[in-house]
């Protein structure tokens, strides 16, 4: 018996890879090959490609130096938008690095455009065209738009689909071909349809019919809606103490939809919320002031805290309210559900 080392390439990456085997006599070499096919396997697991709550695959990283500005310029293409549509901003923009994602969502009643600068930057250049990301922008505020956002049914096909064509009306408002406005619908959208987006090839009609639209010369708005929207639509101002029990108030905070949180701590704490379970960012909750919100997605999500050996996620439906509290037995956090 020796123990000898070997280098070999995975057949399917093109990677080399070096490993120790004992080698005995009449030893077949199909054990090592074995081991090279399993190790190409795990590769290609590592690299399957997720794809986002807005039904986008994600595209791969890019090698190419980052061309997207950052918030900066994020919030300039957006203004560029609203000023081409004569519509009156009603949400804020914030980058949110790692997230692989770009949103439209409601924090403790303000409403937001979240994105990761990378996956902008990926989507661009896996496309070859700048005006990816902006379509995706766009589909983003079509969200706000509709007021997608302040119902309680998260994603469903046709809210994409309104999404989609505004999208589309948008990008030829500022000046995007058909081609270049689809192109990122045509990159990185799920060829089937789910229980809450529409196949690529219905939002590409989407998107071409709202891009049409503009162009005819006859539409001077985004298209209408299954629901208009309000004529100029009003930033939200979040109380500074929002009830979330009180039915009467004209808020997300008395809306019975929605969930919230309240945290046993004398000073403030950060949770982590995901409408998938997969991508997290964090949340700020006050002490004696609920949390009120509501996921995009689906009408549930994720609550993750530390516990002792690192994290544990709680799973939270729309239309309950939560308290998250200390144990002292335990010494970790958990969460229970406040009784109606």
């Amino acid at each position: 018996m020796a123990l000898l080392l070997k280098k070999e390439i995975c057949r399917k990456t093109g990677k080399k890879f070096t490993y120790y085997h004992k080698k005995f006599t009449g030893m077949k070499m199909s054990s090592l090959f074995i081991l090279g096919f399993t190790l190409c396997l795990a590769s290609s697991a590592i690299n399957a490609q997720k794809v986002t709550g807005c039904g986008f695959k994600v595209p791969p990283r890019s090698l190419i130096t980052p061309k997207f500005q950052s918030v900066y310029e994020a919030r300039d293409i957006l203004k560029s938008m609203l000023d081409n549509i004569q519509w009156k901003e009603n949400f804020s923009i914030r980058e949110q690095y790692g997230i692989r994602n770009a949103y439209a969502t409601i924090i403790n009643n303000v409403r937001w455009i979240i994105y990761d600068n990378d996956f902008l930057e990926d989507i661009d250049a896996y496309t070859s065209t700048k005006w990816a990301s902006i379509s995706v922008l766009a589909h983003e505020m079509g969200h706000h738009y509709y007021n997608h956002v302040v119902s309680s049914s998260g994603s469903t096909p046709p809210k994409e689909l309104e999404a989609d064509a505004f999208s589309g009306y948008v990008m030829a408002k500022l000046g995007a071909n058909l081609q270049q406005s689809i192109a990122a619908m045509q990159a990185i959208a799920s060829d089937r349809a789910s229980v809450s987006h529409p196949a690529k090839k219905d939002r590409l009609g989407a998107i071409t019919n709202g891009w049409n639209s503009a162009n005819t010369g006859t539409a001077t708005n985004p298209p209408n809606p299954s629901a208009p929207p309000p004529t100029v639509p009003q930033s939200p101002t979040p109380p500074s103490n929002p009830n979330p029990t009180n039915p009467g108030e004209p808020n997300s905070g008395g809306d019975p939809s929605w969930i919230g949180l309240t945290v046993q701590s004398n000073k403030t704490e950060i949770v982590l919320l995901s409408d998938d379970g997969k991508n997290f960012q964090q949340a700020e909750i006050k002490p004696g002031e609920p949390f009120v919100f509501k996921f995009e997605v689906y009408n549930y999500g994720w609550l993750r805290l530390p516990y002792y050996n690192g994290y544990r996620t709680f799973k939270l439906l729309h239309g309950k309210d939560y308290s998250i509290l200390w144990n002292r037995r335990t010494s970790n956090w958990t969460v229970t559900e406040v009784p109606e």
